[in-house]
């Protein structure tokens, strides 16, 4: 299983936190879990759609689309962070 985390507004558009999710076949890269929850419809597609502007990080070390995921990672998708 690997565990989601959904961050900032992205939680709340989704209603959840987080989960813990076998990987499909294929799904081996964060590009390609990003890819596969947009299928899920609704929110998730609109959220993780490809044109918007969201960060990774795969066991708390910032990652690409082309970043490896695996049974038992951690992969966290959260806005970009602005401050002031």
């Amino acid at each position: 299983m690997a565990k989601l985390l959904y961050f900032a507004g992205l939680r709340e558009a989704l209603g959840a936190s987080g989960e813990s999710i076998a990987l499909p076949a294929g799904i081996d890269t964060v590009g390609r879990l990003r890819a596969y929850l947009a299928a899920r419809g609704g929110a998730w597609t609109e959220q993780f759609a490809p044109e918007r502007n969201l960060r990774a990080a795969v066991n708390q070390e910032m990652a690409t689309l082309e970043t490896a995921v695996g049974e038992g990672d951690e992969v966290a998708f959260f806005p970009p962070v602005t401050g002031g």
